[in-house]
């Protein structure tokens, strides 16, 4: 039996073809398309701002400060922990729904109207023709002898 280089190419392929529906994840960065940058992305600052001459007690404002981080913090992960897979299957399902649509109905029918729209388009281009061009020729004719002079009357 003879192994020749396409028989090892072909095995080191196999090996590193990846599915992509199991992609490696980034746990660092999740935004990588900054999809949020500007949408969601909220602070204390950003909600809650004392002018100059209005201020609470220092320690009402760091507690308010603490409390406000850590319950923002606390409430999406327990969203996220309880909502965040049905989320993602249904927000799956719908995108789904919606590529089916468009691959299967919408494309096809757009299609379908441009291949009909041709057909009228040199239906109409011919009628023009045929009609209106001889009628504006006959017109340039007529209106090809009038002459235009302008005096001014003193």
């Amino acid at each position: 039996m003879t192994v020749t280089m396409a028989d090892i190419n072909n095995g080191y392929e196999q090996k590193f073809q990846t599915d992509r529906h199991h992609k490696e994840i980034d746990l660092i960065n999740r935004d990588p398309k900054q999809v949020n940058e500007d949408v969601v992305k909220v602070d204390f600052e950003d909600v809650i701002a004392e002018p100059d001459g209005t201020h609470s007690l220092d320690g009402v404002w760091k507690a308010s400060y603490t409390t406000f981080t850590v319950s923002k913090y606390w409430c999406y992960r327990i969203l996220s922990a309880i909502l965040g897979i049905p989320m993602a299957l249904l927000w799956g399902f719908l995108f789904a729904c919606l590529s089916f649509c468009h691959i299967w109905a919408v494309v096809p029918c757009i299609k379908s109207c441009m291949i009909e729209s041709q057909c009228f388009s040199r239906i109409y281009s011919l009628a023009i023709h045929i009609f209106c061009d001889p009628l504006f020729q006959a017109l340039g004719k007529i209106f090809s002898s009038v002459q235009v002079v302008l005096q001014k009357d003193v």
